[in-house]
């Protein structure tokens, strides 16, 4: 099997969101979804692989860790007064 960036993908009880992508994307997360099954499984349908990829940019983001780990125990900042 290709060496891909997902693993398994976990079953989790999904949350409804409506997302309009440009057509390549849809058709290399459907190639993705080929390759990350199983030979003998079904393809992964590509809504079950956009939260595992955004997982895994959050997590190998270093600059987000970085400027996350700056903002731990600050308030998230008020709204301005409205006029």
């Amino acid at each position: 099997m290709t060496k891909l960036k997902l693993g398994p993908i976990e079953n989790d009880k999904p949350v409804k969101m409506t997302l309009e992508l440009p057509a390549p994307l849809f058709r290399n997360l459907e190639i993705y979804g080929r390759l990350l099954a199983d030979a003998g499984q079904k393809p992964i349908e590509p809504v079950k692989l956009i939260v595992p990829m955004l997982e895994r940019f959050i997590a190998t983001d270093r600059e987000f860790a970085k400027a996350k780990r700056g903002t731990a125990g600050q308030t998230a900042p008020k709204a301005p007064p409205s006029s």
